[in-house]
Formats: C-alpha cells, structure tokens, sequence
C-alpha cells in the first residue's frame, strides 16, 4: 500500500497542510474512505455525494488513528491535521494516479460490458504464477474503487490488474489516465448501459476509452468476434490483437469442451487449457488471460495452474449446494440480454434431471427494455428448460416471450420478489435439480439464493 510521509504526499494531492510542521514528518500507511475500516495511521478521505458527506465522520477518523486527512476547502475549518484541497475525490485519483507511477508494476486494466470480474480474477490467477500479482477486490472499479485498487498495492507488485466499469461516457477515459496500463482488454460489448448510452454502437465507443491512458507501446486485447470493435485500430495506434472463436482471431479457442460443472476445456494452437468454470461464455473470459499470460512470457504450463487454481468473485457462475442437495448456479450479481443468453445456454447443457430458471429484472435497458426482454424468453429451450419463474414487472416479458416460441404456460410463474419466488422453488429443491438465478443487480436474488441454501 501507499506509505509516505504527509510532507510527501501534499505535492501528490496538491494540497495545503493545516496542522503543525511536526505532524508533517508522520506517516501515512495507506489510504481510507470508510471509518469502519479505517487503519490506525492511514490517510482518511471523506468523500462528498449527493446524499452523504465524509467531512462528518472526520472527527471519528481521527479518533480511530488516522495520521490526517484530507479536506474539501468549501467545508469550513478542519478539526484536526488535514491537508486541505479543492475536492476530495479529484484528490484522490491524483494521489493514486502519482502512486501508480511510482510503482514499477505493470498494469492490465480489464473493461467490457459482461465477463470483466471473471477475466479480471483469470488473469491475475495466471500471471500469479510468475509475478507478484495485486488485483481490484471484488469490483471496486469505479472512479472511487480503481483509485483505492492502485493505492492498496504493496510497493513491490509486479503487476497490478484493475478492472474498470462506467456508467456513462467519458468514465473509463478517466479511469484509464488515473491507471495508465500497459495492457487493456475489452471483454464484450453488450446492453449494459443502453439506458444511458443508446446504443451498442455508443457502448464500444465507451468502452474504447479505454485507449486513452493506455501506453502507446502496450497492447489492446479485444473480443474479436465482435464487429463493434473492428474500429479498434482506428482509436489505438500499438499493437490490437483479437481474441475469440473465430478465424481472424490471432489467439482463437478451438476444440471447446463442456465438462459439466467442472468447467471447459479449449485448445489454442498446440496447447490445451481448462477452465473450472462453465460455460462457452467463460472459454472467451480465459482465453484472455491465455494472451495476457503469454504476451507476459509464462509458460503454458504456469497459464494451466493458474487457470486451475483461480477465485473467481461470487455471484458469477457461483455453484452453491443448496437445500434437499439441489445445486444452485448463483449467477445474480447482474444480467444483461446478452450474459443472460450465455447463461441459459448453459444451464440447457448441465446434466440434471431437472433444470430451473429463475430470471429476474434487467435494469438500464431504455427504451427497447421490453424487446430485449422477450427475446431473453423466446431463447428458452422448453425441451431443455423445465421451469421459468421470473421475478419482478420486467421479467413478466420474458414469460411472454417465452410463451410466444411454444414454451408452455404450465411450467411458468411470474413472481414479483425473491421470496415469492422462493415459495415457487423450494418444492422443486432436489439433488436432480439444478436452479440457474440471475437477474440484475438492483433484484437483489442473493436473498433467493440465501433461501435454497439456508439449513
């Protein structure tokens, strides 16, 4: 993590120091945004926010041992040592984007509309395998999360791989000068944002700001079954190179192989790789972390182990054991058409007896939200599928599309909360049966999830 003297980090911030030329010389270990957590001697940053303000917990920071903190000049006069700047956040990514350049690591920054988190923690399993790996937990990967990644990273890291998300454009531009990696990966473009964005088109402009801090002699790795992102060499003068199924692909995944819910197994050129989680969806995820890993200089041999012995975060493809021994496949920490469609075609090929989908709202859709859900619906296989139940208003269109390709009304109930939905469920929970849940983040079906696994 970032330790410096304060006298050391006011040039970083770009502040003014308010306390005495003595507390100067103290320490800071490490930098906070949350009381709760906070260390004794980091640096605490209060954030402001539409409906919060950190400025009220200073006082509680420096209790815990806070060597100082930082503070927004229109907030009056600080209560205790503070450096003291123009805004807190902007603060923020200045020191970290100052700290990234002090490190002597290399950065992979992994963005893209699904598959980011699960390539994130592919690749730094892979690269763990040689190098002294410090990666973005869980998906911190916002303009908050990707400073705090950078400045949590132990001084000797070799590598440090950030994921990066947005909501709207101009966000991984900003997240991309605050990290300047050497590598970048796109993962997909999807619907996520369409709400905000338009269109698929505007989504892979967005996500090609990913360009903008990138270094000019680093690399852009790019799904390259995706036309959206055939524009890639237009935005980024270094090396493009493709990832995917297909032939133009310069690192293509050949001879996939669904070993249920072991995982995949996939050939590139001579070498054969596992993954261990299912899915077609998750062979394109590790295949970047194949060319990330290779362009590195690993071994195929270290790629294995590392794709062997990778966590994954939870909620993604998260297989849970659940009540009566049904296996759940807890997919439910977002969903887009797109990720949504990878997920249905896998639980169509698990080998149970039984197969359940429970599907629930797709957030940030715009305007085309009820097509996009019908079409989610008309995918399902009823020969395959045995059971929908959808959760939320949305989701009622995935029945009806559902309905509209001949899956029959009898096997289908519409649910408006995970409860109600774990009330359609739970008398179907055996070790025959394996239940798919998946909706987007603002569903909240963990608490569904919770139900199948509580004893």
């Amino acid at each position: 993590m970032v330790k410096r003297r304060l006298r050391e980090l006011l040039p970083m911030v770009g502040g003014a120091w308010t306390g005495t030329p003595a507390e100067l010389d103290r320490w800071a270990s490490g930098v906070s945004t949350d009381t709760r957590t906070l260390m004794p001697g980091a640096l605490f940053v209060p954030l402001v926010g539409a409906r919060f303000d950190g400025h009220r917990f200073v006082p509680e920071a420096l209790k815990r041992g806070a060597s100082a903190t930082l503070w927004q000049r229109d907030r009056g006069i600080p209560p205790g040592p503070a450096i003291v700047v123009e805004d807190t956040l902007a603060a923020l990514q200045r020191l970290a984007h100052a700290y990234r350049r002090e490190l002597g690591a290399r950065v992979v920054g992994v963005t893209g509309s699904n598959g980011k988190t699960t390539t994130k923690d592919l690749i730094a399993a892979v690269l763990a395998q040689r190098y002294r790996v410090h990666k973005t937990e869980g998906n911190l990967n916002n303009h908050i999360g990707l400073p705090l990644t950078l400045l949590s990273a132990p001084a000797d890291a070799e590598v440090v791989v950030c994921e990066m998300g947005m909501s709207g454009r101009g966000e991984i531009a900003r997240l991309s000068r605050i990290a300047e990696p050497h590598l970048a990966v796109i993962t997909t473009i999807g619907e996520a944002h369409l709400a905000q964005l338009g269109s698929r088109e505007a989504i892979a402009e967005a996500k090609l700001e990913i360009v903008t801090g990138l270094d000019p002699e680093g690399t852009l790795f790019v799904d390259g079954d995706e036309p959206l992102l055939d524009r890639a060499e237009e935005r980024f003068a270094g090396t493009v190179v493709r990832c995917g199924f297909g032939h133009r692909c310069q690192w293509r995944a050949e001879d996939v192989a669904f070993q249920g819910l072991d995982g995949m197994t996939f050939r590139v050129g001579n070498e054969r790789y596992a993954v261990p989680i299912p899915g077609r969806h998750n062979v394109k995820n590790a295949l970047y972390a194949v060319a990330v890993g290779r362009t590195l200089g690993l071994t195929p041999e270290e790629i294995r182990r590392g794709l062997s012995g990778a966590a994954i975060t939870g909620m993604r493809t998260e297989r849970v054991r659940g009540i009566g021994g049904v296996t759940v496949l807890n997919d439910a920490y977002n969903a887009s058409p797109t990720s949504m469609r990878a997920s249905l075609e896998l639980l169509a090929a698990l080998p149970f007896a039984r197969r359940v989908a429970v599907l629930g709202d797709m957030l940030e859709l715009g305007p085309e939200e009820e097509a996009l859900h019908r079409d989610v619906g008309r995918a399902l296989d009823p020969t395959r599928v045995h059971w929908l139940v959808t959760v939320g208003p949305r989701a009622r269109w995935i029945a009806e599309g559902a309905k509209e390709a001949g899956f029959p009304a009898a096997r289908i109930r519409c649910t408006e909360t995970p409860d109600e939905a774990a009330g359609v469920v739970l008398p179907l929970a055996d070790r025959d049966t394996v239940i798919l849940v998946k909706a987007s983040r603002g569903m909240a079906l963990e608490e569904l999830v919770r139900r199948l696994t509580a004893e």
